[in-house]
């Protein structure tokens, strides 16, 4: 009978052994030139911001004219995917953004101080749903090739990791040659993202959140409630509804309050979570009684959401 049992024992332990030596999942990146990449090749546009120009990367016609570009992200993805990373298209995304960015635009009520629209990128962000966001720029002369490659939060625009090195020219295709260079710096690149990663899955992933009230609304943020102010019955549910109960509470008037470093789940129903789906979760916890409050999400790129009390 011991020995059965010891033998039972050595073979749930042999069996157990491939699964707790499966390797950690990867973040899912996206490569796109660098803005800087872009402004020097004159792949820009300009879209009007609600009466303000801006600058922004035509990343449709670099992709279409530029003939490095495509092989130089290839050959970066290679690198990374063998590393375990999955690859998101980016090129794909980029040759529908033909339609208006005005379309894009979202204008917020009187009430707010704020009147940005969502960017051209924040635009590409969200339809091409990747953890990180890998930015490249290179620079050919005829003795070196230079090139700086560094990773962003697509959720915060955090930078996690960075890299940059010079290679002597050689007979090689230019992009063999940027892929030969950052080869050495490859290693220390992915350990950097996979710490950032790893604080993810532990602590959550990073937004902010902006609470705002309609200037017609009967309700604001010092509404009492059971006794308490709605203000801290938002606070209340954030606590519930956030990674180990981690946000914090930067400023807050009546009709004005802004959370930062609000960690949510990566994942909720088997979906990836961003800021609009647990802003979400908020505004439908506030329909409930006793609250009974109508309010409207805006969004502004992957990472942050805006929740106004009063209407829709």
């Amino acid at each position: 009978m011991k020995i059965s049992f010891i033998l039972s024992v050595i073979l749930f332990t042999i069996l157990a052994l491939p699964l707790s030596a499966q390797p950690a999942k990867k973040p899912t990146i996206m490569i796109l030139p660098s803005d800087n990449w872009c402004a020097t090749r004159y792949f820009t546009k300009i879209y009007d911001n609600q009466g303000e120009k801006v600058y922004y990367s035509d990343y449709r016609r670099a992709f279409q004219e530029d003939s490095e570009l495509n092989p130089v992200i290839s050959k970066i993805g290679e690198l990374l995917t063998e590393r375990g990373y999955s690859l998101k298209d980016a090129e794909q995304a980029a040759k529908s953004l033909n339609t208006s960015i005005a379309e894009n635009q979202v204008t917020y009520s009187s009430t707010s101080n704020a009147t940005l629209a969502i960017s051209p990128l924040d635009v590409l962000k969200q339809r091409v749903r990747s953890d990180i966001l890998i930015q490249i720029n290179w620079n050919v002369t005829k003795e070196a090739i230079t090139f700086t490659m560094e990773a962003f939060d697509t959720y915060t625009n955090k930078r996690i990791s960075t890299a940059t090195g010079t290679s002597e020219r050689n007979k090689d295709i230019i992009p063999i040659q940027i892929e030969n260079a950052i080869k050495k710096h490859i290693k220390n690149f992915d350990e950097q993202m996979d710490k950032f990663y790893q604080d993810l899955q532990a602590n959550g992933r990073e937004i902010a959140v902006n609470i705002q009230v309609w200037d017609n609304s009967e309700t604001n943020l010092e509404t009492e409630y059971q006794g308490d102010e709605l203000l801290w019955h938002i606070q209340e549910w954030l606590s519930q509804n956030t990674v180990k109960g981690q946000y914090n509470l930067s400023d807050a008037t009546e009709n004005f309050a802004y959370f930062e470093q609000v960690r949510i789940p990566l994942i909720q129903n088997n979906r990836a979570l961003d800021a609009r789906g647990f802003v979400r979760g908020l505004q439908k916890h506030l329909q409930e009684p006793p609250y009974n409050i109508t309010s409207k999400i805006i969004m502004q790129g992957l990472g942050k959401a805006t929740l106004i009390i009063g209407e829709k």
